[in-house]
């Protein structure tokens, strides 16, 4: 059944199949070529609620500047489609009424006279209409991840829990999907997994780019915009990186501008501001990534308005390649005691330890002012072991003391490059963090998926594998979701014995997990999962360590159209892998090359 919603006064189609997003209901619009590399496309906004901009992902960049009844409103950079068109993206029309519009188009590439740029398919195929088809077209889309609807996305900003609803915001391109024109979307849920579409609440100003950021609810109006005000503070870019602040009245469904904007200005290439309350000092303290530096400054404020620089953190500390982006800091119980510790959670790009875009984390103490780290420089701490985990950061006021964590779900080194196009990118299933004690005398992060994942679950099929041998014994996964679930078993594994768990399919495509007890690791391939040659960087073998001294394990494996996330049931390990099967993997087998393991039990859930 394709049924359409109504989400902010846009339609938005149900993920089912389609074509090219092109309603029906068009009318073409005909550009004026002034040179080679100037047009201008005129409209009214009587004749239809969007813009349809054609896009060529491989063509040379335009810009764009969208002027409504003569003044600047808008500026934005897009691949105007030259020879072939791969999708349409809307250029929205509401909040014009009645007005004249111009888009005054100059592509960034030399032609050889005026007849080349009326001959560029862009011109041709460029239109207006009332509607903008959002239904999917991509295979790979997760089925149980949240995505948006169109265009690009990474890192997660804005993040907050108030009145029943999850809100989350995130680095969105409406014009292509591909990084550019960073602006925030953003989605809202009632039970952390299940997504509906809203309006974006922030986009280009001014003062630039709208970067990452995070909000929080003010609950006792110290930043004099009324109580329960949410306060969203982010980077905004152009020529520098300064820091500005938004405030909503309506439950972050819409965001005012403050008018002394920027409130945070530093002399080095500063983002990414995340802040939280701290009632033991009564003020609020913000960490900015401090990123070429590698360091993490700590301000405090009493009203969010005004900020004070307290200390930097991280000077030769952990992973110090690339840049230091998104950070967090976080008060956790530490499991068995009834201590807590501090975490300090530190984006990198490059500089994970399998290469590109990872998440380590530092384990301290904090007096409201400094952040200590328990361990030396040289010790580095990784959140997921696996590629595809970065920019995680905390939803502001979770339930029930929780902490909950949500991350983008990709690698810069390939993100532009995955075999997707209508979108780009997911997130992360949620997880909870608290902190463990490992027999090393170490303290660790454990993140294990948010309880509402759960709700996914559809019948379980039960089994007792028993002794594992150096043959294959092979379940077939659930036919009715085409193979997507959660796997759950218990392995005990005598010492130096391996246990193998290959999901497959009939192409023969396959992605081969181990659990080593010799070196208590858990490790992931996926150079044979399936499309893997759309970047040199992607085929790998991720490892983690288990922290697990007993060699009994119990392990979670969710599949998805496009990902594989596994975690300790206890949450000692994560792991998060894109995967690009040609066909759903249908099966998962056991095997151990010593034969001295045994699955004591396995259940398979179809995720609905």
């Amino acid at each position: 059944m394709n049924r359409s919603i109504i989400a902010g006064g846009v339609i938005l189609a149900s993920l089912s199949g389609g074509s090219l997003p092109v309603s029906a209901e068009t009318v073409p619009l005909t550009p004026q070529c002034l040179s080679e590399t100037n047009a201008l496309v005129r409209a009214n906004t009587t004749q239809g609620k969007y813009i349809l901009l054609p896009v060529q992902e491989n063509a040379a960049p335009a810009h764009i500047r969208v002027l409504s009844d003569g003044r600047l409103d808008e500026t934005l950079n897009i691949t105007l489609a030259e020879n072939r068109i791969d999708f349409y993206v809307p250029l929205r029309l509401d909040g014009r009424d009645g007005e004249e519009i111009l888009l005054d188009i100059r592509t960034s590439h030399d032609r050889a006279h005026t007849r080349d740029t009326q001959n560029s398919l862009w011109s041709s195929e460029i239109k207006i209409s009332d509607e903008f088809d959002t239904s999917n077209r991509e295979k790979y889309r997760p089925a149980f991840h949240h995505t948006p609807l169109y265009g690009w996305m990474n890192d997660p900003n804005g993040m907050f829990y108030k009145d029943g609803v999850w809100h989350l915001s995130y680095q969105w391109n409406p014009y292509g999907s591909k990084w550019e024109n960073m602006s925030w979307g953003h989605s809202s849920s009632k039970d952390l997994i299940h997504w509906e579409a809203q309006e974006p609440v922030l986009y280009r100003d001014a003062l630039g780019a709208v970067f990452s950021g995070s909000a929080v609810i003010d609950k006792e109006n110290t930043a004099g915009f009324g109580h329960d005000s949410v306060i969203a503070i982010y980077t905004s870019a152009d020529a520098s990186q300064v820091q500005s602040l938004a405030h909503s009245s309506d439950g972050g469904m819409t965001y005012e501008r403050y008018a002394k904007n920027p409130i945070i200005t530093y002399e080095r290439e500063s983002r990414d501001p995340n802040m939280f309350w701290d009632a033991d000092n009564s003020r609020w303290v913000l960490l900015l990534a401090s990123a070429l530096d590698h360091e993490m400054l700590v301000f405090t404020s009493p009203d969010l308005k005004e900020w004070t620089l307290q200390s930097k953190f991280g000077k030769d500390f952990g992973a110090q390649d690339g840049v230091w982006e998104c950070p967090d800091l976080l008060r956790l119980p530490i499991e068995g005691t009834d201590r807590e510790k501090w975490v300090l959670i530190c984006n990198i790009n490059p500089g994970g330890p399998f290469g590109g875009s990872a998440t380590q984390y530092f384990v301290g103490e904090f007096d409201g002012n400094k952040f200590v780290c328990d361990t030396p420089p040289e010790v580095t701490k990784w959140m997921d072991y696996g590629k595809d985990h970065y920019a995680t950061v905390s939803f502001h006021n979770a339930p029930d003391n929780r902490t909950t964590v949500i991350g983008w779900m990709s690698n810069w080194q390939y993100a532009n490059e995955v075999p997707t196009v209508q979108y780009r990118s997911a997130n992360t299933l949620p997880r909870d963090l608290k902190l463990f004690e490992f027999i090393d005398g170490q303290t660790y992060l454990a993140s294990v998926p948010s309880p509402e994942v759960d709700i996914l679950r559809g019948t379980p099929k039960n089994y007792r594998p028993g002794k594992i041998g150096k043959g294959l014994k092979r379940f077939s996964l659930p036919s009715a979701t085409d193979g997507l679930c959660e796997i759950d078993f218990d392995a005990d594994l005598k010492n130096g014995s391996r246990l193998e768990i290959t999901l497959s399919n009939q192409e023969g495509e396959k992605v081969v997990m181990t659990l080593n007890s010799e070196d208590d690791t858990f490790s992931m391939d996926r150079t044979s999962s399936g499309l893997t040659d759309f970047s040199e960087h992607f085929p790998c073998v991720t490892v983690a360590p288990a922290y697990n001294a007993t060699g009994k394990y119990s392990v979670r494996i969710f599949i998805d159209r496009s990902s594989i996330e596994a975690f300790s049931y206890d949450g000692h390990f994560a792991m998060t892998n894109l995967v690009f099967p040609t066909s759903p993997y249908n099966s998962v087998s056991f095997s151990s090359p010593d034969g001295n393991a045994k699955v004591n039990s396995l259940t398979i859930y179809p995720l609905k």
